[in-house]
């Protein structure tokens, strides 16, 4: 229980005293009323005695009394209606509420810090007022009258007179039996005669007189002049007089209740009517009534007949009771009581009271308590069978068992009231109220015995309560406190006497006993006991006591407690006590509270929104709301949409009270912060037909960290183009989406005119839809105008002003239960200036009667897009980025410290120009290799004009936009009939299998030393494209070379013609994704020809053999390919002739067919060679058609170029240079340079597919690159084997690096060799056996640098192959010759070759070995010649 004010050894006492009635004349209750009192009023605050009383008990001890009090009151004959008690009880626990400021106890109970209210001043009243308003009853006497006053004023005409007949009327009160109510303790009630005597207006000398003649008649101890009203009132103002009733009038209890405030049958005074004389009860003694005081009829509680007497007070009428106490109580503050009173008149009642009690009431009670004592004493003498004879006489037979269970029938058992069981009752309630405890307890032990032996339940259960009590009460606590006593006191008033009234006293009483001696857990557990649904009131109060008694229990049941709270709380809402209700709930929250306990949590905060909104605590109504609807919720849809609408409900109200102050953060939908998205330009245009817009970027791109880092690298690569080389310090690359993982630590650049669209993220955590409507954006806006100045400027929505910043708004926007989604909010900035986005605005509601809006089960109404809004509130919430986590100088990693995130706070910057690119005719499909012309439009959407149009791709062999040349060189007629994508001249049949030469330079096609080929300017015409206009360009496109799905990115980048100093540039994105299939594999191989002449007689002739195989699987309904042109291109190589013996022009490959081309090459003529470091190519085109495609112009030549500075881009493998092995490596590089051709084969292709029953001819290029003679080159990249898995080495590999020798392929190509023989040779062997035949061995130095050669003339070939099909033969003359040969230097040896018979011979057994001659290390190797040389050698 809470902490009292008083301690139980007060509280006790106080709760019973002494009382006394008064019976006043109409003039007597004039005077007092003078004051705004009625008689027992103005006595109340001096009713307790000043000092120490003493009185003998029976024994004749002496006894002192300590601190006693009386309380007189006006006799009420009619005892108090339960209704109008209920009523009174309420209205004082209403009346009492916790102090405003008032600090709480904070008390720590393991986790918990609590804060708790440590004193329940409600439940002290409520205490006091029931314990005061218990109306008298018969088997107790502790609040039945022992004595009367009888008042009569001085003024009277006849004031003895007037006492007798109020003696007269007491006593007929008391004896009638029409009477039976109020109780009188002892019939011979000690009267007391008091008179009033009106000291301003009064006649002092009368009233004494009058005084004198009363002592003579009743005795000097049996009355008293009683002097009050020494000042006029309206002389009140002159002197601050205290008023020490105002506190007692405060408490509604039923003593000082004024009649005539609350009786119904109240009758409006006038003097001179007959109707003030009042007949009583058909007597003839008439009392003249004023105002009714003494109208006994009716009690100062009785209730209108109108009022409800349902033990309910949660209704209507408590409505009703409250303001009506409320109108009481405002009627009363401004009363000043006591106002004709000074501090004598004070003295002068303080000192009546104590005459009263010295010389009337004490001596009345102690004779009586010598009777009853000797009325006791001398029955104890009668024969015990007499004694119970008489008991049998006035009770009857009775059933003998003890147990209270079984006697449920004996409880309506009546004493008479002289039986001797009563006196001894009464004995001890007498004792009891003069505090003599000792002398109490053993009467009300007897007592007790007594009615248990007669089985009167009712009278037991008051004689063990009170002796439960006098134990505890008495001093020096000779015994512990009887608590079982007070158990079965309440089990047999709860139980057998259903008397709950009795029930609550005792358990107020012992509760308090035992929370006395920290007995808090039985103190509970007898308070719960208590609690049942016939009072909410009484079960509100007594719960929470219970929950103070759990929590302030040696170890604190802090769950017990709150649990305990929200049962009082609940029970106080029942009972109508909104505050207390409330108070509770909040009180128990603080231990519910982010505990995970969520359905208890939901719980009470709806009750606490509830109880607020009832008593018009909006705000915090509304935060417990929005505690519901925020945290995680695990309630049903059904709750969740009760919730809602209740919190909407009150939301509304709330901002009904405030429509012009700000708007409120509203908690539902969340909202992902760090997922909102800032998109910067307009959304990106639809395919229209054929016309494809650039991709670009758009908010329905998923972020792609590899990607993001590409299109960067391509800005930086485009913008070092443009800056000489350098990327200039304040590059910051272009960013048009901003999100959780872009670099956000800068303002973003927005152009003014282009919207700037917010992607912000959703979720409804509720399993009901949400619908906000009228959704936009909020933000702040500080324009910069040409003089450079701020103004700031801060909207919502869009006013009817020259508007800044334009704001769109959605009118409705549905989130499905427990659903995410996104919702796009644009802006249009008109202005330049800073832009701060806030936040979003938003009307917040549900839907009314949809639970389902997916349209399956939907009602008729809610799929027509205009959902029925139930009820709808505005507020807002606002966008808070935390930026990334700092984390990079020391101080940064120990502590948590966030970057910026600025992607909110876009700049507006001046107006730039805004490109468009769209792709007509664009493929997704392609052969490899194959060329498709198509068209890109740029258009110019701003009213800038632009420049610089450039675009970059990593993958520039993909696309060109034509050489220099191609504007140059129109189409040929009949290039346009086949819509073809070359540039092709009929040819004449003569010229077939020769080459067609041209020439182009590759700085032409932008491949020039130093330049970059991923970087293409766009040829613009005039550079510059204006506002609003467009211009086509043709675009050839060549599939890759490796079949599958690619993804080639475009950035193009372009630039303002008036330079912009926060935005230099602009780019635009496009990603094409093209689907290659497999159409031709081509090989080539470029070998040494034999023959050494050529038209000039110069060396330098090559055999190139070029396989094409189709792999095409016809999935592309490609029918057949025909190879329709062979191309060479190089510095110094040309294609010369085809060497195909086929007289067939056209080579056709059908689906897995191969063909095998071999071709004659030689080298350019020096005209035709430029310098060493010139970009000039020589084409040489070998036609197998009719038309020739020209290779040297677009967009042959352009893929050409590309693919060839694609393939130098590659890495070359370096070796490292030591200083020691410089002369070896060069001798080495010399040895390799000559077996290198730098020859590129272009196979030109036609294939025909058939698609939708049409013949289509699609055409394309293949390109290998020749680099070393033997060494075969592929078309298309060939697949490394993975290498198998290998043992690891533990030990480190020895650090010599040895040094680097040509390979034997090499250095075979350093000297060339050729044989000239006749190829038959006739001999008359029967004239000559020896046959001599002349042969010329001419040796050819490859190299640019002189060799020492060494030719060894062998007479037998090695391999035994060759002895078995060749004869022997041998060579005759010189057969060693050692020769210096110089640069490219050709020598010829004349031999003669010897044979004995006929055969086929092979001169192929010269061995060569051939060094470079500045080298000391000899490369010896024999050049073996591939070929052999067959010679015949006929007999003639």
């Amino acid at each position: 229980m809470a902490q009292c004010v008083q301690s139980v050894q007060e509280l006790i006492p106080d709760s019973f005293v002494p009382c006394v009635a008064a019976l006043c004349s109409d003039e007597a209750e004039r005077l007092t009323r003078l004051n705004h009192l009625s008689f027992a009023e103005l006595l109340k605050p001096f009713s307790r005695l000043t000092s120490e009383v003493h009185m003998r008990d029976p024994n004749n001890q002496l006894h002192v009394i300590k601190n006693l009090k009386i309380a007189v009151s006006n006799i009420i004959t009619q005892p108090p209606q339960p209704g109008a008690i209920r009523k009174l009880l309420n209205d004082v626990v209403s009346g009492s509420q916790p102090a405003e400021g008032l600090v709480a106890n904070v008390i720590t109970a393991g986790d918990y810090d609590l804060n708790i209210s440590a004193t329940t001043p409600w439940f002290e009243s409520y205490r006091e007022t029931f314990l005061q308003s218990m109306p008298a009853s018969d088997h107790e006497f502790l609040n039945h009258y022992l004595a009367c006053m009888l008042v009569a004023s001085s003024s009277e005409a006849e004031p003895v007179e007037q006492f007798s007949k109020l003696s007269q009327e007491q006593h007929r009160i008391q004896h009638n039996s029409d009477y039976s109510y109020p109780k009188w303790f002892i019939p011979n009630t000690l009267k007391y005669y008091v008179l009033l005597h009106d000291v301003s207006a009064g006649d002092e000398q009368r009233a004494e007189s009058i005084y004198e003649e009363m002592k003579q008649k009743y005795g000097t101890q049996g009355c008293y002049l009683l002097k009050i009203n020494s000042r006029t009132s309206n002389r009140a103002s002159d002197e601050q007089i205290p008023d020490p009733w105002s506190q007692y009038l405060q408490k509604n209890s039923i003593q000082n209740q004024e009649s005539y405030e609350d009786g119904p049958c109240t009758i409006t005074s006038n003097k001179n009517s007959d109707s003030n004389l009042l007949s009583l009860d058909g007597l003839d003694n008439e009392v003249k009534v004023d105002g009714l005081p003494n109208n006994f009829r009716a009690h100062p509680l009785q209730l209108d007949s109108s009022s409800d007497p349902s033990n309910s007070i949660d209704g209507p009428d408590h409505v009703k009771f409250a303001s009506s106490l409320h109108e009481t109580k405002k009627a009363n503050t401004g009363i000043i009581h006591g106002a004709c009173l000074t501090l004598t008149d004070h003295d002068r009642i303080r000192q009546f009271i104590q005459e009263f009690t010295f010389r009337g009431l004490l001596p009345h009670i102690e004779k009586t308590i010598r009777q009853l004592n000797d009325q006791l004493i001398s029955r104890k003498g009668l024969s015990r069978s007499l004694f119970s004879a008489t008991k049998k006489w006035f009770s009857g037979s009775k059933v003998p068992e003890k147990s209270i269970n079984e006697l449920k029938n004996t409880s309506g058992l009546l004493y008479p009231p002289e039986a001797p069981e009563l006196q001894i009752r009464k004995m001890a309630d007498l004792c009891f109220l003069v505090q003599h405890y000792d002398l109490a307890y053993s009467c009300y032990h007897t007592a007790k015995k007594d009615f248990l032996n007669d089985q009167a339940m009712l009278y037991a259960a008051g004689a063990l309560e009170m002796a439960a009590v006098s134990a505890f009460l008495q001093p020096g606590a000779p015994r512990p406190y009887p608590a079982h006593y007070m158990d079965t006191a309440i089990q047999t008033y709860r139980d057998i006497c259903k008397n709950m009234v009795l029930a609550e006293r005792c358990v107020l009483l012992s509760a308090e006993i035992l929370k006395s001696q920290s007995k808090y857990s039985e103190a509970a557990a007898l308070l719960i006991r208590l609690t049942s649904e016939d009072s909410d009131l009484r079960s509100a109060l007594l719960l929470e006591q219970a929950a103070h008694c759990f929590i302030n229990m040696k170890s604190p049941m802090v769950r017990k407690y709150a649990f305990h709270m929200i049962l009082a709380g609940h029970r106080f809402s029942k009972a109508g006590q909104k505050k207390h209700a409330l108070r509770c709930y909040c009180q128990a929250m603080q231990v519910y509270k982010g505990k995970g306990w969520s359905l208890a949590e939901d719980h009470i905060n709806f009750t606490i929104g509830r109880q607020s909104y009832t008593l018009r605590q909006l705000d915090n109504a509304v935060s417990a709301f929005r505690h519901i609807l925020i945290n995680e919720s695990k309630q049903s849809a059904a709750q969740q949409g009760a919730f809602l609408r209740e919190y909407l409900y009150v939301y509304k109200n709330v901002s009904q009270l405030s429509p012009d102050g700000p708007l409120p953060q509203l908690p539902l939908p969340y909202i992902n912060s760090s997922a909102t998205r800032v998109f910067f330009g307009h959304d990106r245009r639809p395919a229209d037909g054929e016309k494809q817009a650039a991709t670009h970027v758009s908010l329905d791109q998923e972020y792609d960290s590899e990607s993001s880092q590409q299109w960067r690298e391509l800005e930086e690569q485009v913008v070092a183009v443009v800056n000489r080389g350098v990327i200039p310090t304040s590059f910051y690359p272009t960013q048009y989406c901003l999100n959780s993982y872009s670099d956000n630590s800068r303002f973003p650049l927005a152009v003014v005119e282009e919207p700037i669209t917010v992607e912000v993220a959703f979720r409804n955590p509720l399993k009901v839809p949400l619908l906000l409507t009228d959704l936009s954006l909020l933000w702040k806006f500080q324009p910069k105008d040409s003089s450079g100045k701020d103004n700031e400027e801060v909207k919502e929505l869009v006013t009817g002003e020259p508007v800044m910043i334009g704001t769109e708004v959605i009118s409705e926007f549905l989130i499905n239960s427990e659903e995410s989604k996104v919702a796009r909010l644009k802006l249009f900035p008109h202005h330049i200036g800073e832009l701060h986005i806030l936040g979003v605005v938003y009307n917040l509601g549900t839907i009314q009667g949809c639970m389902t809006v997916d349209g399956i089960g939907a009602l008729p109404g809610c799929h027509t897009g205009k959902h029925s809004l139930s009820m709808s509130v505005r507020g807002r919430q606002d966008l808070e980025i935390q930026g990334p986590r700092l984390n990079n100088t020391k101080e940064e990693k120990t502590s948590i410290k966030y970057g910026p995130d600025q992607r909110l706070d876009p700049i507006i910057t001046e107006e730039m120009p805004l490109l468009e690119v769209f792709f007509i005719h664009f493929p997704t499909g392609l052969l490899c290799g194959e060329i498709r012309k198509a068209y890109v439009e740029f258009v110019n959407v701003s009213k800038c004009p632009l420049t610089g149009l450039k675009v970059v791709s990593k993958r520039p062999e993909f696309f060109t936009f034509g050489g220099n040349t191609a504007v140059l060189t129109p189409l040929s007629p009949s290039a346009s009939e086949n819509c073809s994508a070359y540039k092709t001249v009929v040819t004449d049949s003569t010229s077939v299998c020769t080459a067609l030469i041209s020439s182009a330079s590759s700085v032409d096609f932008g491949i020039g030393i130093g330049s970059q080929p991923e970087v293409i300017p766009v040829p613009l015409p005039d550079t510059v494209l204006l506002p609003g206009a467009s211009v086509q360009l043709p675009m050839w496109l060549r599939g890759p070379d490796e079949e599958g799905v690619h993804e080639i990115n475009f950035l193009f980048y372009y630039e303002s013609v008036q330079k912009q100093p926060k935005i230099r540039h602009r780019i635009l994105r496009h990603t094409a994704v093209i689907c290659t299939s497999r159409s031709l594999n081509v090989r080539a191989t470029a070998c040494r020809s034999n023959s050494l002449e050529d038209e000039e007689g110069r060396g330098g002739n090559m055999l190139v053999f070029v396989d094409v195989e189709n792999t095409n699987t016809s999935e592309a309904g490609v029918k057949e390919f025909h190879i329709v042109q062979v191309s060479s291109s190089s510095k110094h190589w040309k294609l010369q002739k085809s060497v195909n013996l086929s007289e067939n022009k056209d080579a056709k490959l059908a689906s897995r067919e191969k063909g095998k081309f071999c071709f004659k090459a030689v080298r350019c003529r020096e005209k035709e060679v430029a310098t060493q470091f010139s970009e000039k190519y020589i084409f040489a085109d070998i036609i197998f058609g009719n038309e020739q495609i020209i290779s040297s112009a677009s967009p042959c030549a352009d893929f050409f170029y590309r693919s060839l500075s694609s393939e130098l881009k590659k890495p070359q493998a370096q070796p490292s240079v030591h200083a020691e092995k410089q002369s070896i490596e060069d001798a080495v590089r010399l040895i390799q340079k000559c077996s290198e051709v730098d020859l590129n084969i272009v196979v030109l292709w036609k294939a025909y597919v058939v698609e939708d029953s049409k013949q289509l001819i699609l055409e394309g290029q293949h390109h290998v690159i020749l680099h070393t003679i033997g060494k075969e080159a592929f078309s298309c990249p060939q697949k490394q084997e993975p290498p198998e898995m290998e043992l690891l080495k533990f030990f480190r590999p020895e650090n010599t690096t040895v040094p680097l020798r040509p390979s034997v392929e090499q250095l075979s190509n350093l000297i060339k060799t050729s044989l000239h023989y006749p190829e038959s040779f006739n001999h008359p062997f029967h004239q000559k056996s020896l046959c001599l035949v002349p042969v010329t061995l001419l040796l050819s130095n490859c190299s640019k640098a002189d060799v020492d050669v060494i030719v060894d003339l062998r007479h037998k070939t090695t391999s035994p192959e060759a002895l078995e099909i060749h004869g022997s033969f041998t060579w005759l003359g010189q057969t060693q010759y050692k020769l210096q040969l110089k640069s490219q230097e050709i020598h010829s040896l004349q031999l003669k070759a010897c044979f004995v018979h006929t055969g086929v011979y092979n001169l192929g057994t010269p061995r060569v070995f051939a060094k470079l001659s500045d080298q000391v290390t000899v490369f010896e190797t024999s050049q073996q010649n591939s070929m052999p040389a067959l010679i015949i050698i006929n007999n003639v």
